[in-house]
């Protein structure tokens, strides 16, 4: 936490006065690729091509155990019951909740909830795949004026 607030205050060519003091690089972190269980990896994966309109999808191999989607930089992998559960949840963030929304409900999404302002400042929905995860698709709102 503290390596996040210091990096948003200070430059980045004030960063090596903190390799130092903490004797330690900050490291870069270049994605994050979410496993998700899947009961049927051909199943999941035309859903997320299909109906949310991912692309990039590819089978691990011919006993269709691991596979994966993606649209740069979000990519999703899926697993057959070895790992992860039923009933994971996801975020994804995109531009245009509202334009997203109409086109996958038109693709026959399960929506369990339509794009809706959120408190947090979050315009979000919900939609929920074949195997029971929850993806909470959404972007920010601004901030009412104090």
């Amino acid at each position: 936490m503290l390596t996040v607030v210091l990096r948003k205050i200070i430059s980045t060519t004030d960063l090596s006065i903190l390799y130092l003091l903490y004797d330690c690089p900050f490291m870069e972190f270049e994605s994050l690729v979410p496993i998700l269980y899947s009961d049927d990896i051909p199943r999941s994966i035309a859903y997320y091509k299909d109906v949310l309109g991912f692309g990039n999808d590819w089978i691990w191999d011919q006993e269709l155990t691991f596979g994966g989607i993606g649209n740069d930089p979000v990519r999703i992998f899926f697993c057959k019951g070895a790992q992860g559960h039923p009933g994971t949840w996801i975020c994804i963030n995109l531009d245009d909740l509202d334009e997203y929304y109409e086109t996958i409900k038109a693709r026959g999404a399960v929506i369990l909830s339509p794009p809706a302002d959120k408190p947090w400042f979050m315009r979000e929905m919900l939609v929920q795949d074949p195997d029971g995860h929850i993806i909470r698709f959404g972007h920010g709102i601004e901030c009412p004026e104090d």
